[in-house]
């Protein structure tokens, strides 16, 4: 560089205009799509072009479905929908390990189910447990602690998790197709949330970092939190007691009492995301329901039973909800054919 400030001005602006041509003919090289591609972890299709028509038409002013961005919500089903469900939802990992972890201090467990069922890792039994069950599981290992006690255990248990059949991190198991159609709708003006029916405290101890969703972000089934004093220091403490079922029919009033605006664009992925998607798109204007569908058993897992596939209790996707997604026109999404690449590690 020494070189050309000695030769002056008119050879360094030279020198520029041919770095500048040699960028330009670079960009030029490479096609339009792979440039401006907002989903490039999705295959060419239907499905995306859907995905991208709609975002386009309720966000180009003049549009007739155009929408301001204040009404611009998605929602999003965690389970099975951002991130991997089976063989067990991630919080059911995280109560099974919990109870493991607080044996010790209960040695009654050894003979006294579910916990003894549990402890000795029989599968077959696990398998079989009931609601009542789980409940039992989730008011010991939930409960009992304040908020903040309770998001530092799942912040420590986070990256120590394992999916037991895809031995990674649950945090690990997220889908990048769906993070790119987060991150593409926040940067068309959305806000994005979560609505699940898992636990709402559980999954906002990670929802920024993993989703780029805040906490308060967040809709999620909970427990009874009552106010109290411990060592002279207010606290939020859990109860073992239901307070809130997000699932099902609790999904819609979840957005109703908590977002309060019906969303454009809603994502699920069982039949337990059925009244969300018909509360989305039974709204006026522009709307889009969107199913996953679980049918890479080589890169994933594959269960319905919809269309022929595995029968699952955990995240079900029933032949009846298949049948009211072509009713209602909402899409399905299927993994094996709509998605070039399922997680970020591959």
């Amino acid at each position: 560089m020494t070189g050309i400030h000695r030769l002056g001005n008119p050879l360094r602006h030279v020198f520029a205009r041919g770095i500048v041509a040699a960028f330009s003919l670079l960009a030029a090289a490479v096609p339009l799509a792979a440039q401006t591609d907002p989903l490039p972890s999705w295959n060419d299709g239907a499905t995306k072009q859907a995905i991208v028509d709609f975002v386009t038409a309720v966000t180009t002013e003049g549009r007739p479905d155009y929408v301001a961005p204040a009404d611009r919500i998605a929602t999003f089903d965690q389970d099975g929908t951002t991130w991997v469900s089976h063989p067990l939802y991630g919080q059911a990992l995280f109560a099974l390990d919990r109870v493991t972890a607080m044996a010790p201090d209960h040695p009654e467990w050894k003979d006294t189910e579910p916990f003894k069922s549990v402890l000795s890792g029989d599968r077959i039994a696990m398998a079989k447990f009931t609601e009542k069950d789980w409940m039992e599981i989730i008011a010991t290992t939930h409960a009992g602690m304040s908020t903040a006690d309770f998001e530092a255990i799942v912040a420590d248990w986070l990256p120590k998790s394992e999916n037991p059949v895809l031995k990674r991190p649950v945090t690990d198991l997220v889908y990048q197709p769906m993070i790119e159609v987060m991150e593409y709708l926040r940067d068309n003006g959305f806000r994005t949330y979560i609505v699940t029916g898992g636990g709402q405290e559980f999954v906002r101890v990670y929802a920024q970092d993993v989703y780029g969703i805040p906490p308060e972000q967040v809709v999620g089934s909970s427990i009874v939190t009552k106010y109290a004093t411990v060592d002279g220091k207010p606290a939020l403490m859990r109860e073992p007691k239901v307070f809130f079922i997000d699932d099902g029919p609790g999904k819609a009033v979840g957005i109703n009492l908590f977002i309060g605006k019906r969303p454009l664009i809603a994502f699920g992925n069982s039949d337990g995301d059925k009244e969300m998607l018909q509360w989305t798109t039974d709204g006026p204007g522009a709307r889009l329901g969107l199913l996953v569908l679980h049918d890479d058993a080589e890169r994933e897992f594959a269960y319905g039973p919809a269309d022929g596939l595995p029968d699952t209790k955990v995240g079900t996707f029933s032949q009846a909800l298949m049948d009211a997604a072509k009713g209602n026109g909402w899409i399905v999404i299927s993994m094996k054919g709509d998605w070039k690449r399922i997680f970020a590690f591959e």
